[in-house]
């Protein structure tokens, strides 16, 4: 087995395959181009960390200006907390009493690093399980009420049905209101931009809607927070958003590179790849050894990079390559993801490459600590 911490500062022709691989100057350039986009328009960054699940990069992001990392699970929160991430959003609802001692633990690490937690809720009986949970050990859970804007998942319907929750978390002192989760996950992936352009306006009349009925009932709405790598620009422009999720701009993956580039947004490039090397060559096609144990396929196969071929699939090992001419046996494949969430939950590590994919050199061993993370 290759020893990691072996491959430091040797060429990235030394990575055995397959391997999980990220160039570190394109994915600086995509998070200096995000932070730059959200300090021109005054809007709050708070990146996705399910997306590379790493403390490592989430601390990177806060670096270079997030107000902190969004998470899905409580194991994330928990896995990203106990390695110093001090500022994190459970965007999503929990509702098992065991699980929310453990959110009331993570809030108390949080705390105690100076930082706090946020968590989103869609009902009473979350909100009341919540306040149970944290009986006062802590100074203040930040709570976001989730609005469904489209996406057909979790949330309230928009508008006054807000009314209710946000009435329930100002009962008790130790929840805080802090504002509206509005995220419309499918809206990322309409293809062409007048289609992402139709969806958001629809997601911010949703929001500007549920806005009014809490006002009327004598509610502030301290902050609207959501949008993604797709829509982002669209939701800023809206007046309406003050924190932005986008998570998958800093790696950008072959799904999101099939969208209708929006002249508004900053370009991003891909920065994650998986290399492979061809294991087998015939007539018709080649084969590489990675196969769907090495990336995720449920936004679709990978895409060959910087070669005219075409990946198909070949099993859980394998992955079979086509086109006109074919590379030779042994040769270096270079792999983007079609979903780069799920494709990094399948490895342990992300090899830094610094100097481009075929002559830098590995500088940093990433490791995944929220992998797995699934309660």
């Amino acid at each position: 087995m290759q020893l990691l911490s072996d491959l430091l500062g040797r060429p990235a022709t030394a990575i055995d395959t397959p391997a999980l691989v990220i160039d570190l100057d394109a994915m600086e350039r995509n998070l200096a181009a995000m932070a730059a986009f959200a300090a021109r328009h005054k809007v709050r960054l708070r990146p996705h960390a399910k997306m590379h699940k790493s403390a490592t990069l989430a601390r990177l992001q806060m670096a270079h200006g997030a107000v902190g990392v969004c998470v899905q699970k409580t194991s994330e929160a928990e896995a990203l907390a106990a390695l110093g991430v001090n500022n994190i959003y459970i965007s999503n609802e929990v509702v098992s009493p065991s699980k929310l001692k453990r959110v009331i633990a993570v809030a108390g690490e949080l705390e105690a690093l100076g930082g706090q937690l946020a968590i989103a809720v869609d009902s009473l009986e979350g909100v009341r399980a919540l306040a149970q949970a944290q009986q006062g050990k802590h100074s203040g859970i930040h709570v976001f009420i989730e609005i469904d804007v489209g996406q057909g998942r979790c949330g309230i319907a928009p508008g006054a049905a807000a009314v209710a929750l946000a009435d329930e978390i100002k009962r008790h002192p130790g929840l805080k209101f802090a504002g509206l989760q509005a995220y419309h996950g499918r809206a990322q992936h309409f293809r062409s931009v007048a289609e992402r352009q139709q969806g958001i306006a629809q997601v911010v009349g949703h929001v500007q809607a549920t806005q009014v009925a809490l006002q009327a009932a004598g509610h502030t709405v301290p902050l609207v927070t959501g949008a993604g790598s797709g829509t982002f620009a669209l939701e800023t422009a809206s007046g309406v958003y003050g924190e932005l999720q986008a998570g998958s701009y800093l790696f950008m993956d072959r799904d999101y590179a099939t969208n209708e580039q929006d002249p508004s947004q900053p370009k991003f490039e891909h920065a994650l790849f998986v290399k492979s090397q061809v294991m087998s060559v015939c007539a018709s096609h080649a084969v590489i050894d990675a196969g769907h144990k090495s990336h995720a396929i449920d936004s679709g196969l990978p895409a060959v990079h910087g070669l005219d071929l075409t990946y198909s699939n070949g099993g859980d090992e394998h992955g079979i390559l086509h086109g006109a001419v074919l590379p030779a046996l042994g040769e270096t494949v270079w792999l983007i993801p079609g979903h780069c969430d799920p494709t990094v939950n399948l490895h342990d590590h992300l090899l830094g490459v610094r100097g481009g994919l075929q002559h830098g050199v590995v500088e940093q061993i990433i490791a995944v600590d929220a992998r797995g993370a699934l309660t």
